[in-house]
């Protein structure tokens, strides 16, 4: 347990001293750090066991500007409405990047608040599950590669990247930026191995990643290095093979 001691109340034209700036220092290192969490989770698995507008997980990256994505997770699931896997916002648009699941054959990607929907698609119940979502923007074309086979190529908008200070979200769909979460939208199950790159990845390194085998970790989301806060009721087990 840390008990954090804030320097002595100074009156408002006194400068402050050196000693007194460096204990304020430290108290701003030490409250930053508890409320962030940089993990290696590999073997690990994030659990979202219940519908609800508040539990979701959050994503921390210092990068701001985006010309191509993508992004690739594996997850569990038994529900049939739909929910949000992954939503990425800035302050310009709620829909910069989202992987959306609409119904029981259909994967609904977003970039720049415009959208695309992957038909046809199979998601048993109770499996494991790996998808990756790509985009580039000076093409506009978006793809889905799920469990290491690859969709049609769809576009989706081109010309202008993703750029201002993004806030992701792991289990819940942005209605506005960082919130407006629908309990009737959240995701329920578990997700795994989480990571993002600001390029679209090859089709031998979306191979290597769907085999868990010598890829390289995302630039931008690493699943070996996370930097992550969870709000609610969300656990971080063992991921059982």
């Amino acid at each position: 347990m840390f008990i954090f001691v804030y320097p002595a109340q100074l009156p408002l034209c006194q400068p402050i001293s050196s000693l007194q700036m460096e204990k304020l220092l430290v108290f701003m290192v030490m409250l930053s750090s508890c409320c962030a969490h940089t993990r290696d989770l590999s073997g690990k698995i994030f659990v979202f066991p219940r519908e609800t507008s508040k539990d979701h997980v959050k994503l921390m990256t210092p990068k701001s500007s985006f010309s191509a994505v993508t992004v690739c997770l594996r997850f569990l699931t038994d529900l049939t409405r739909n929910y949000g896997l992954f939503s990425l916002a800035t302050p310009a648009f709620k829909n910069d990047f989202v992987i959306f699941k609409v119904k029981a054959d259909v994967m609904r990607v977003h970039v720049r608040n415009g959208a695309t929907d992957f038909l046809s698609l199979s998601f048993p119940s109770n499996s494991w599950h790996t998808l990756c979502s790509t985009w580039d923007s000076v093409n506009g074309i978006a793809q889905l590669w799920v469990d290491g086979k690859p969709t049609i190529k769809r576009f989706i908008h081109s010309g202008q990247p993703i750029s201002g200070n993004p806030i992701a979200i792991l289990g819940q769909e942005q209605d506005t930026y960082g919130g407006g979460f629908d309990a009737a939208q959240s995701f329920i199950g578990m997700i795994s191995r989480l990571h993002m790159w600001d390029y679209v990845l090859s089709r031998n390194e979306i191979q290597r990643y769907e085999e868990d085998s010598n890829f390289t970790p995302g630039n931008v989301f690493n699943w070996r290095a996370l930097d992550f806060e969870i709000t609610g009721n969300i656990l971080v087990e063992d991921e059982v093979k």
